[in-house]
């Protein structure tokens, strides 16, 4: 029961994110950014499902192709005429490395149609993930400018320097919405690992793990820097 994540705890999770962000930044971009990666869920979801079925059509076109080269070769085969014995020892060892070739290529392409369904799948997978790491990059832009530094006092402002509307409840509510939604995001992905064992795909999927954690990590220094900024205020 608890060894696979269920997507509509995953998605009620993020729903309910999205309310929370939009409760505490009402119109915020970063509510609209949660808001999208909730639809991206549940396309997820229906994605992978898809993607975990087995595709009968592709199966039986391939294994029709397989079928007209095997009929194909044994034709080709039986066009041969094969001298007994050889008139010349040359090219007996001509026709024999002609013939290694012909089963080495026929070998070739028969793995490439039977792992056909196996690489047509892990396509869909990864072009889905990308829209992951590039909705991870969105989130990480919405906590760049969200810097400490002016909520401890460090440094005057200038011209260039963004407006920060925010007081260090705020800020540090937003960077943990952010860090959040970096956590949710792994957990959409790895969707496509709960019914694949394909090695690329699974890969994939923990360099997204990966990224995300290193952001999180990002974001959770900026919030302890802010929680000590709390504890010595309250200690003065």
């Amino acid at each position: 029961m608890y060894r696979t994540l269920d997507p509509e705890k995953v998605i009620s999770t993020l729903d309910k994110l999205n309310r929370r962000i939009d409760e505490r930044f009402p119109q915020s971009g970063l509510g609209q950014v949660c808001g999208e990666l909730g639809t991206l869920g549940r396309q997820t979801w229906e994605r992978a499902e898809k993607i975990a079925q087995p595709n009968f059509i592709l199966r039986g076109f391939v294994w029709l192709v397989i079928l007209t080269g095997i009929c194909g070769l044994i034709y080709t085969i039986g066009l041969l005429r094969i001298e007994r014995p050889p008139s010349e020892v040359f090219r007996f060892f001509q026709g024999m490395e002609a013939a290694m070739n012909t089963v080495f290529l026929a070998g070739a392409a028969l793995f490439s149609l039977i792992t056909f369904e196996q690489r047509y799948k892990r396509r869909k997978a990864l072009r889905a993930l990308v829209e992951f790491r590039a909705i991870v990059h969105v989130i990480d832009m919405h906590q760049l400018t969200k810097d400490p530094s002016m909520i401890l006092g460090r440094g005057p402002r200038t011209a260039s320097s963004p407006v920060r509307e925010m007081n260090q409840f705020e800020l540090m509510r937003y960077l943990d919405y952010c860090s959040e939604m970096l956590s949710l995001t792994a957990k959409l992905a790895a969707f496509y690992t709960q019914k694949s064992n394909d090695s690329i795909v699974i890969n994939a999927v923990n360099d997204l793990e990966i990224l995300t954690a290193n952001l999180s990590r990002k974001i959770w220094q900026k919030i302890t820097m802010l929680e000590a900024y709390e504890e010595k205020t309250v200690a003065s």
